[in-house]
């Protein structure tokens, strides 16, 4: 299946959401796009480490939303 995952960061103070990173891939199933996502995350160049991950299909319908571990040390994006 068709599946868009986007990476974004929250703002606490009013919960806004910025898009720092959007990707389409195809997967099997769920559980395989939640597997492509957390990769994804370690290994996009993002301007900033996303705080969360959503996916949605083909439609543009949210299928799964998550918090992404925090990454100690930076705010620029994963280490190396």
């Amino acid at each position: 299946m068709k599946v868009v995952i986007e990476f974004y960061r929250t703002r606490v103070a009013d919960d806004a959401h910025a898009v720092v990173g959007r990707e389409t891939v195809e997967a099997a199933d769920l559980d395989a796009a939640i597997e492509i996502a957390l990769l994804l995350a370690r290994t996009l160049n993002m301007p900033q480490w996303p705080d969360a991950v959503a996916i949605a299909d083909a439609d543009g319908t949210t299928i799964y939303s998550g918090v992404l571990a925090a990454q100690a040390g930076t705010d620029k994006g994963p280490p190396p």
